[in-house]
């Protein structure tokens, strides 16, 4: 009997050696962790006070347009062919018109029957497969603000139109 009291104390106390180990493995591991996580907070990266820095001047040189920025809906989306290598493709666009101000916003609204035709010859000289790309889009996006701020002029003698958004994009 005394041998197996002595056998289970051996037993108890090994257990509670790996146990300890255990205990100080885990320890080591989070102090690791911690300590490398402190050194990546406090070293960081010295360019992006530089990129902020950079970003506030542009910012600051940029001039202050009038009024804040409005969105104009488009009331129902472009529905058009375009003409690719293989095949044509079918292209629904949804677009908004971003303005400045409640006075643009109301000019927009009121001159949407010219803004939608100036838009639909713009959409109608577009390829597929320049809009397959992302480059594509963006240039139709540009030639279509161009287009529309030219006729806005036209007529009311004043850039209404700051910019053309697509909110919505299928080709089929």
């Amino acid at each position: 009997m005394a041998e197996e009291e002595n056998d289970l104390t051996l037993e108890e106390e090994e257990g509670k050696g790996g146990n300890k180990m255990m205990i100080i493995i885990i320890a080591a591991v989070v102090v690791l962790l911690a300590a490398g996580a402190a050194f990546f907070f406090l070293m960081g990266d010295d360019e992006a006070p530089d990129d902020q820095a950079a970003e506030m001047t542009q910012v600051e040189e940029m001039p202050a347009e009038v009024g804040t920025a409005k969105y104009v809906s488009m009331p129902r989306p472009f529905t058009f062919n375009v003409p690719g290598t293989t095949r044509d493709r079918l292209v629904q666009i949804r677009v908004q018109l971003m303005v400045r101000g409640d006075n643009n916003e109301e000019l927009a609204q009121r001159h949407i029957p010219l803004i939608e035709g100036t838009l639909l010859k713009a959409f109608s000289t577009a390829n597929a497969d320049d809009l397959a790309t992302t480059a594509g889009k963006d240039a139709l996006k540009l030639k279509a603000a161009k287009d529309v701020q030219k006729a806005v002029i036209d007529v009311a003698g004043s850039k209404i139109v700051e910019e053309v958004l697509f909110t919505g994009f299928v080709m089929q």
